[in-house]
């Protein structure tokens, strides 16, 4: 399976912000929708990821408000990718080895959605569903063997 399987099931919706937009209603955005990435845009391209992994340690860092940081200050700049072309296990031991939850998937430079690791478990778990049961059924139906 390829990430761009992944991507047609989960669909490519994004949900961003922007680099001036404070951590605050970054926050809120990300409460609100129930995600825990938002992708950072600017100029029509992507600048960054916001995750709540950098929202906690830039409070904690900052020891300020949500309120007096900006998205910018405390985004990835230059996060880990994937490409859509790019095989699952590939894909978990990327997310593994680099701690990511979140991957962006850019195709060259198109932005074609974000994969998490709930997306990469759900499809693995879907895959391997349909593996069993095709299974079950071919030995449900195995031939009998011919008499000698």
């Amino acid at each position: 399976m390829q990430v761009r399987e992944i991507l047609r099931v989960k669909g490519a919706t994004l949900y961003t912000a922007t680099p001036q937009q404070s951590l605050a209603s970054a926050i809120d955005t990300m409460a609100e929708l129930d995600v825990g990435s938002l992708v950072v845009m600017a100029g029509g391209k992507m600048a960054g990821m916001l995750t709540f992994r950098e929202v906690m340690q830039a409070l904690k860092q900052h020891k300020a408000s949500p309120e007096a940081l900006s998205v910018g200050e405390v985004m990835v700049r230059e996060p880990v990718t994937a490409f859509p072309e790019m095989e699952v296990n590939d894909l978990r031991y990327l997310m593994i080895e680099k701690h990511s939850r979140y991957l962006p998937v850019l195709d060259g430079d198109t932005l074609m959605g974000v994969i998490s690791f709930l997306d990469v478990a759900k499809a693995v778990l879907e895959e391997q569903s349909f593996e069993n049961k095709m299974l079950k059924s071919y030995i449900k139906n195995w031939p009998d063997e011919p008499q000698v």
